[in-house]
């Protein structure tokens, strides 16, 4: 607006109509960035302030939540509905349940989605394109109608209630090797002509020029499973029947089943911030890859 009001007064052209008119566009420029950030601060307020009365109120005591739950502010702070959950639930069993599976699955579904999306986009092998349709088509099959075959596939294989039967149906995924797939067709095939040249077999040239260039989508894969497998509660619900083998949604659904004639709100909250956490983390990791690079795939040469 500055470089404007000059160039007009050092032109001679000060006309009314063409000073209005620059001043009228500067301002509904501003209007419309500052209507932009209004609009973005109250959906992230909207979304972020149930996660902070949540953290807020497992600090106070369960008798005192319905009291302090329309404060911004709380007052009793205590540590006893955290100390109360460790006492009366195996909570850190499942929490390191929860992270064994979910940070299993995650590896060995990015390892075998990335190997997987190579040869579908560098290696020429008979009926490649139907069977990267199969798995395409395996993407439009809602999750819950495989859940009956895959439990009597494990009781077949006597896996019932062991960390295989909570792992291995979620180290293969058609989203995965979609994704990877895409990434690899917009890598240049000059670098692994060059890696040819100094004497890469195709495993090397996977581990060492594709893999390491792929490193954004493999984030952005990984957190998309991690979440997913962190969240999980139908399939471990199902094929767990001990303590020790919960996880931790399974568990706090069971804690909350468990409660008879009072709801303890201050343990389910704490509860439910210590399912949260991990999740956090993750994304506060590789958010900057999930945000800038999930559509890197989809370039093309």
């Amino acid at each position: 607006m500055k470089n404007n009001y000059l160039f007009v007064i050092i032109s001679g052209d000060t006309s009314p109509p063409f000073f209005c008119f620059l001043l009228y566009n500067y301002h509904m420029k501003n209007r419309g960035v500052i209507f932009g950030y209004i609009i973005l601060i109250l959906i992230a307020i909207s979304m972020l302030y149930p996660f902070f009365a949540m953290l807020n109120l497992s600090f106070v005591q369960s008798d005192k939540i319905f009291s302090q739950a329309g404060n911004f502010i709380y007052t009793g702070f205590t540590l006893d509905n955290y100390k109360n959950v460790f006492n009366q639930i195996p909570l850190s069993r499942y929490f390191l349940n929860s992270l064994l599976v979910a940070g299993i699955t995650t590896v060995g579904q990015v390892l075998f989605a990335a190997l997987a999306g190579y040869a579908f986009a560098r290696l020429n092998f008979k009926f490649r394109n139907a069977l990267f349709l199969i798995i395409l088509i395996t993407m439009l099959i809602p999750p819950q109608v495989n859940i009956i075959p895959l439990f009597f596939l494990m009781r077949e294989m006597h896996l019932i209630d062991t960390y295989q039967a909570l792992i291995l149906p979620g180290l293969f995924g058609g989203f995965g090797i979609f994704l990877m797939r895409q990434y690899f067709l917009g890598l240049p095939k000059e670098l692994e002509e060059a890696a040819k040249i100094d004497g890469c077999n195709i495993f090397e040239t996977f581990f060492k020029v594709a893999l390491p260039l792929a490193i954004p989508t493999v984030a952005t894969l990984a957190l998309f499973t991690f979440v997913t497998t962190w969240n999980s509660f139908l399939w471990p619900l199902i094929v767990t029947n001990s303590e020790t083998m919960r996880t931790l949604p399974v568990g706090l659904a069971i804690f909350k089943g468990s409660f008879r004639e009072i709801t303890l709100w201050g343990e389910l909250l704490a509860c439910s911030v210590i399912c949260t956490i991990p999740v956090i983390g993750v994304f506060l990791i590789g958010k900057k890859y999930f945000i800038n690079d999930i559509m890197q795939g989809g370039v093309k040469e």
